[in-house]
């Protein structure tokens, strides 16, 4: 099986979906929302979500009065796209983020807040990159989010997969070399990903001729302490756990410390 039919078949037997949508999971969800809305234009935007899941950011996009289109490579998450959103005007395919099917410069926003977390090579990031600014509007604005290069060390430690001695060395290769593959399919372990360091994902998108906005950490610390589940659920908690986000969110020597990197750009023109 190739790392393709290895990440559908991880995304076709579980529902990652779920992991955001609820308790302290939501606050990779409420950043990524703010960020965005920091730099999103008026409404009503074209929008391009590709590597969409199942609609989790596309439901909010609609509800703030954009159109969505939704590009995702598992049959599942179209299928979910389709009938849960479908009558609220969101539509969905299943495509490629290395090959879009869209005309230039046809959407006013293009995000990629999920491909580039399983393409592994460098090259093929660079294509998605480079479909995103192809596809966007002259002056439109590139969203592109990213798993950060300790991610699994951090989340090893926290849920105590680090002490089982078939993990360290996956950690390891995440380390030295940004790529996570789960041989086994241990549950939790994930599947085949590449891990960016903050430096290494600014120089991608620069690359690729995009101008940066915006990079940011999203959850920071809080990302890695699940002892602060029940504070999420109190008012004051969850605004203080945002808080915490967004006092380092921006902090260069911290910002590998979050789970996930968000990076706004815009295409020139």
């Amino acid at each position: 099986m190739d790392d393709v039919d290895t990440v559908i078949g991880h995304y076709e037997s579980s529902l990652e979906e779920n992991r955001i949508a609820a308790g302290l999971g939501r606050l990779e969800l409420l950043r990524t929302q703010e960020v965005l809305r920091r730099h999103l234009p008026p409404a009503p935007a074209e929008v391009l979500d590709v590597g969409g899941a199942t609609g989790v950011h596309a439901a909010w996009l609609v509800e703030d009065g954009h159109r969505v289109h939704v590009i995702d490579l598992a049959p599942r998450h179209v299928e979910r796209v389709r009938s849960d959103l479908g009558p609220l005007g969101v539509t969905a395919d299943v495509g490629d983020a290395r090959h879009l099917g869209a005309d230039d410069d046809s959407y006013d926003v293009v995000l990629l807040l999920g491909p580039l977390y399983h393409l592994i090579e460098h090259s093929d990031r660079a294509l998605a990159l480079r479909e995103a600014g192809r596809v966007v509007r002259p002056g439109g604005l590139v969203g592109v989010a990213a798993i950060s290069k300790f991610a699994s060390l951090f989340d090893g430690l926290a849920r105590g997969f680090l002490f089982d001695p078939d993990f360290r060395p996956i950690v390891e290769v995440d380390l030295a070399e940004g790529q996570h593959r789960n041989p086994d399919q241990r549950e939790h372990w994930f599947t085949t990903a590449f891990l960016h360091d903050p430096h290494d994902l600014r120089a991608e998108i620069e690359e690729s001729g995009l101008a940066i906005l915006d990079l940011v950490g999203i959850e920071g610390l809080a990302g890695w302490l699940g002892n602060l589940a029940d504070r999420w659920e109190t008012p004051e908690g969850r605004e203080t756990i945002l808080y915490s986000a967004r006092a380092v969110e921006s902090e260069p020597s911290v910002l590998g410390l979050s789970g996930h990197l968000l990076a706004v750009a815009r295409a020139p023109g």
